[in-house]
C-alpha cells in the first residue's frame, strides 16, 4: 500500500488528526552547485547555491535533514562547513573527479523573471542518486528539481516512507511529460510554480490547475505564487498564505527550495500530518522564502535564528488574520 492511501486512511479513521510520526528527519535529494547571479541590487560569483543546498538549511532549523548529491573535486571545503554547521548529514553527498554544476542568471526588477545566461551541469549531467543504506529508512522524503527519472529511481531506493513530496520544472513537463504522470502516482505532494502549474494542466485558472494535478495521484497540490504568497489543495480542504512583505529582494534564488525546506522541516519536526499542521508549514516555508531574498546565496540563512524565524510565522499568519 502506498504511503498516499495510508496517509488518507489514517485521516479518515481518527477524525482528521492525521498520522503521528514522532519527531522525523527529512531526506532531500537534488543539486548542489556553484551560483553566480546579477541583480539590480549587485552581484555574486561563484557562491554557495543549488536546490539540495536551499533545501537543507532551511530544513535544518526544524529537524534533521539528510541530503544525497554530488559535486566536482573544486566543490570549496568552505561550502562543506556552511552544511556541516547546520549539521546536516552530507553522507549522501557524492564528490567526483571533475567540476562542480555551475549555473549564472540575472534578475531583472521583477524577481519573478529570470534570465539564464550559462549553465554547466559538469558532473550533475551524471548524477545517479545512491542512497545510503542509513538513508533508506528516512520517514519524510524530499525530491528536489531533477530528472523525473531519477527521482523514479529514489524511490525505488526508499522502504516504506511515510511522506512524499516532489518538486520540478518546467523543462521536465515538456520532456519528461509521460514519466513526470508515472511518478505522481507514487507521491503524496507536488510543488508548482504558476507557469509549471499552468504548462503541466493545461488549465489558466489556477485553482483548476490544481484540482487536475490531484486527480493524476498525489493527495496535496502546492502552488508557489512568488511574492503574491501560495496556496495548497488537497481532497479536503483549500488554504492560502501571502507571502511576507519585503521592501527589498536582494536576490530570489532558492526561495522556492527554501519554501520546500521549511515546509518539510516543519511537518518533521511536528510529528504528526493533520491539516493543522500542513497549513503551519506553508506558513513557515513562507517565512524561510522570504529569509532567502534578502541576501545573496544562503547569506542570510547563515544569520537567521529560530526565534526570528517564529517571529516572521506570526507575522505572515497575522497579515490575513481579523
Amino acid at each position: 500500500m502506498s504511503s498516499l492511501r495510508i496517509i488518507w486512511q489514517c485521516w479518515k479513521k481518527d477524525g482528521g488528526s492525521g498520522i503521528r510520526m514522532g519527531q522525523s528527519p527529512v531526506l532531500v535529494v537534488g543539486s548542489v552547485a556553484l551560483d553566480s547571479v546579477i541583480t539590480p541590487f549587485g552581484e555574486a560569483r561563484e557562491v554557495l547555491g543549488g536546490s539540495a543546498v536551499y533545501f537543507s538549511i532551511a530544513a535544518s532549523f526544524f529537524t534533521n535533514v539528510r541530503l544525497v548529491g554530488v559535486v566536482g573535486a573544486d566543490f570549496p571545503e568552505n561550502h562543506i562547513k556552511v552544511l556541516k554547521n547546520r549539521k546536516i548529514d552530507l553522507a549522501g553527498l557524492e564528490i567526483k573527479e571533475g567540476k562542480t554544476f555551475r549555473w549564472t542568471g540575472r534578475y531583472g526588477h521583477d524577481p519573478n523573471e529570470r534570465e539564464t545566461l550559462n549553465l554547466e551541469l559538469n558532473v550533475f549531467a551524471s548524477f545517479q542518486p545512491k542512497i545510503p543504506r542509513e538513508f533508506q529508512r528516512t520517514p519524510l522524503v524530499f525530491l528536489a528539481n531533477i530528472n523525473p527519472e531519477l527521482q523514479m529511481s529514489v524511490l525505488g531506493q526508499i522502504k516504506k516512507p511515510e511522506f512524499v513530496a516532489v518538486d520540478t520544472m518546467n523543462i521536465w513537463i515538456e520532456k519528461n511529460r509521460e514519466q513526470f504522470i508515472k511518478l505522481l502516482r507514487r507521491v503524496d505532494m507536488v510543488v508548482l510554480n504558476e507557469s509549471e502549474a499552468r504548462q503541466f494542466s493545461g488549465e489558466h485558472n489556477l485553482i483548476r490547475a490544481a484540482r487536475k494535478v490531484l486527480g493524476m495521484g498525489p493527495w496535496l497540490v502546492i502552488v508557489k505564487k512568488g511574492e503574491h504568497g501560495a496556496f495548497m489543495v488537497s481532497r479536503d480542504f483549500r488554504f492560502a498564505v501571502p507571502a511576507y512583505p519585503l521592501e527589498k529582494v536582494c536576490d530570489p534564488t532558492g526561495a522556492g527550495d527554501c519554501f520546500g525546506g521549511g515546509f518539510m522541516g516543519y511537518l518533521g519536526a511536528a510529528g504528526r500530518i493533520n491539516e493543522e499542521n500542513l497549513k503551519k508549514a506553508v506558513i513557515y516555508g513562507t517565512a524561510m522564502a522570504s529569509f532567502c531574498c534578502e541576501m545573496f546565496s544562503v547569506g542570510r540563512l547563515q544569520k537567521v535564528t529560530r526565534r526570528r524565524i517564529d517571529e516572521r510565522f506570526k507575522a505572515i499568519r497575522n497579515l490575513s488574520h481579523i
